[in-house]
């Protein structure tokens, strides 16, 4: 795998690259990368978008996903996101916009579903596992990603700076756990997925964007502007 996307994440994470999972993971990534069938998505170049995008020093939310949706037209290595102009938006990012209506009052344009400038202001949109077979959601579940995203997320423990995790569904929320952010910890916020699913049974209504935003104003830290 090209490591230079990692950016600033590269030297924290260079232990990593020396574990034995990590070289099998590199080598069935670049393996599914080069044989193109079945296609893995997201494209090559933004594997490590999530990185590149939110410099460790920026970081001041963790909104964490499971995989990229497994299609081209969308998947754009960002968890949640999709390039702008995609039409319709997946269901669970619809969802995530019409609380972001309710609980701060932003209407997103119609149709927006680039969330790579959340990314700018700090909002890490990190995926357990960064790549998908094409309509095989889970496909790469057990490749060893979430050894990697594991690590990374413990490394968002260690920063100077305040930073709040939103972990929707149960497996965000394991997947957190496993890290060592606890489920009831200070700046964690948990609730149901934005799926059409389970939406209803406590993602609508959680008030995750304002909540985040009342723990990092009360630390000190800068507010997020959750503007699209």
């Amino acid at each position: 795998m090209e490591l230079e996307g990692l950016g600033k994440w590269g030297p924290l994470l260079q232990e990593e690259y020396k574990k034995e999972y990590f070289l099998r993971l590199a080598e069935r990534v670049d393996t599914a990368y080069s044989r193109g069938d079945p296609r893995v998505f997201p494209p090559r170049e933004a594997l490590f978008r999530a990185f590149s995008r939110t410099p460790p020093e920026r970081v001041r939310a963790v909104i964490l996903g499971q995989d990229p949706y497994p299609t081209k037209a969308h998947a754009d290595g960002l968890a949640f996101s999709v390039r702008e102009g995609i039409r319709p938006l997946p269901r669970s990012l619809q969802n995530i916009l019409k609380e972001l209506r309710e609980d701060v009052g932003i209407t997103p344009s119609h149709g927006a579903g680039d969330l790579s400038v959340w990314a700018d202001r700090g909002v890490l949109l990190l995926n357990t596992t960064l790549t998908v077979y094409e309509g095989a959601a889970g496909s790469h579940g057990r490749w060893g990603w979430e050894r990697f995203t594991a690590q990374a997320l413990r490394l968002t423990r260690a920063l100077p700076q305040p930073v709040a995790y939103l972990l929707w569904g149960g497996h965000a929320q394991n997947t957190a756990v496993g890290a060592g952010i606890p489920r009831s910890g200070e700046g964690v916020f948990v609730s149901a997925h934005p799926s059409p699913l389970s939406a209803g049974r406590g993602f609508f209504g959680s008030r995750p964007f304002s909540r985040v935003n009342a723990f990092l104003r009360e630390r000190g830290g800068e507010e997020i502007d959750w503007s699209l």
